[in-house]
């Protein structure tokens, strides 16, 4: 097969919830960041939620689909995300719109979610990698 068709069957194989959480809410969330461009900080949260995003290309293309490895982009972009997060949210004196503040909540608690599936599979993966490579 070639890598467009293997990458198409292996989200076909998606559990439907999956398939929802990730393409109905989680990628859309994290790309709405863009709309938000110009308001305090908005730099850098777009860069972490859009590279949390992209740089799963490089797990789907050498694993030709959906892997457990996708969540290492998810958890080297979205943990310092959500510290930044939570700064603006709780701690900075930066002073944000009401609905930029309203996304930046809802941003948090999905990427926390997403998080909340995704460190469970790393520790799944380092453990598969490891019986491959013993």
């Amino acid at each position: 097969m070639n890598l467009l068709s293997d990458i198409w069957q292996s989200y076909l194989g998606l559990r439907t919830w999956v398939k929802i959480w990730v393409f109905l809410i989680l990628v859309p969330v994290n790309i709405a960041s863009i709309f938000f461009m110009g308001n305090p900080g908005s730099s850098l949260v777009v860069s972490f939620a859009i590279a949390g995003l992209l740089f799963n290309a490089i797990p789907i293309w050498f694993d030709r689909g959906f892997s457990s490895a996708m969540t290492i982009p998810h958890i080297i972009f979205w943990i310092p995300l959500t510290i930044i997060l939570v700064n603006y949210l709780m701690i900075s004196e930066v002073v944000l719109t009401n609905n930029y503040r309203y996304f930046l909540i809802i941003l948090m608690v999905c990427n926390l979610i997403s998080l909340s599936f995704d460190i469970p599979d790393l520790f799944k993966w380092l453990r598969a990698r490891k019986k491959t490579i013993q």
